[in-house]
């Protein structure tokens, strides 16, 4: 048959995770049904073993240079299906998901990104990372049809919006800012799941690598606009000050949305160079 979706998954010393969550995510595929990449990039663990032999029809490619963009960049030059899926190796995703991205960009011959509903698991997650998590859930961000994450998917046309990747940090924000709102598709009734980092120290960290990258993206490489930092604000906090249960949460907020803010400013005036990388956390507790 011909697979209805090419799936690109970049997976940086993954070896102790690959092999389980591909396992969780085409549980239940047939044969043929997605053409899934690999791409093992910079690796100095198994990954590449593991991915090639968690099922039938993964193809890996292995790559020297430890990047995400890198990574990216080589499964679309091996990928020859559309619609397109980038999939973080991370990410908690079921074969009905993936179907359903299918279907809703399979139907659309105008450009479309897509991406499921996200659940972030903070159980295992500090109290303070919890808090921070009640109030990013209600951001306009979250609201209106969230983009990335860990997941994006794109139809013919929506990939034709750029060429290569860029060498950015934020892949999903430029992905997002290639699309207006108008154009952008949160499935109903379908999510994928990530995880909160461990502790607030650690959120910082991984959220000031964030903000750099949002921050230095390039303006002209983005087409959608968002509302004024004081809307988006004041709307939030419309929205907490409705809900009295989350009073509590919100200095928790302001400190894991604040400081990392701060921090990338800081970085980007001294020309400190941030990176992409993973968030070792997480990922002890997906392997737990």
């Amino acid at each position: 048959m011909t697979p209805t979706l090419s799936i690109v998954i970049p997976a940086h010393d993954e070896g102790a995770l690959i092999a389980r969550t591909l396992r969780h995510t085409f549980d239940g595929a047939t044969a043929g049904e997605f053409e899934v990449i690999v791409v093992a990039n910079g690796c100095s663990d198994d990954t590449a073993h593991y991915a090639a032999t968690a099922g039938a029809g993964i193809r890996v490619i292995e790559i020297a240079e430890a990047s995400k963009i890198a990574a990216l960049n080589a499964g679309d030059a091996a990928a020859s299906i559309l619609p397109r899926v980038y999939l973080d190796a991370d990410v908690r995703i079921d074969v009905a998901t993936l179907r359903a991205l299918a279907r809703v960009l399979g139907d659309s011959s105008t450009p479309r990104v897509a991406a499921p509903g996200m659940i972030v698991d903070s159980s295992r997650s500090s109290f303070a990372v919890r808090q921070f998590q009640r109030i990013w859930a209600e951001s306009d961000y979250r609201r209106t049809a969230h983009v990335g994450s860990g997941i994006y998917a794109v139809n013919g046309a929506g990939r034709e919006r750029w060429a290569a990747f860029p060498d950015v940090i934020a892949d999903d924000r430029f992905v997002q800012q290639r699309f207006l709102p108008e154009e952008r598709t949160t499935l109903s009734g379908h999510t994928f799941t990530i995880y909160a980092p461990k502790d607030m120290k650690t959120h910082v960290r991984r959220a000031t690598r964030i903000e750099v990258g949002n921050q230095s993206l390039p303006r002209e490489v983005q087409l959608a606009t968002q509302d004024a930092a004081g809307s988006r604000y004041g709307k939030l906090l419309r929205r907490v000050a409705r809900r009295p249960s989350l009073w509590f949460a919100l200095p928790f907020y302001v400190y894991g949305y604040a400081v990392p803010r701060m921090r990338a400013r800081r970085a980007l005036r001294r020309g400190r160079s941030v990176s992409w990388s993973r968030d070792a956390s997480s990922r002890t507790l997906v392997d737990a």
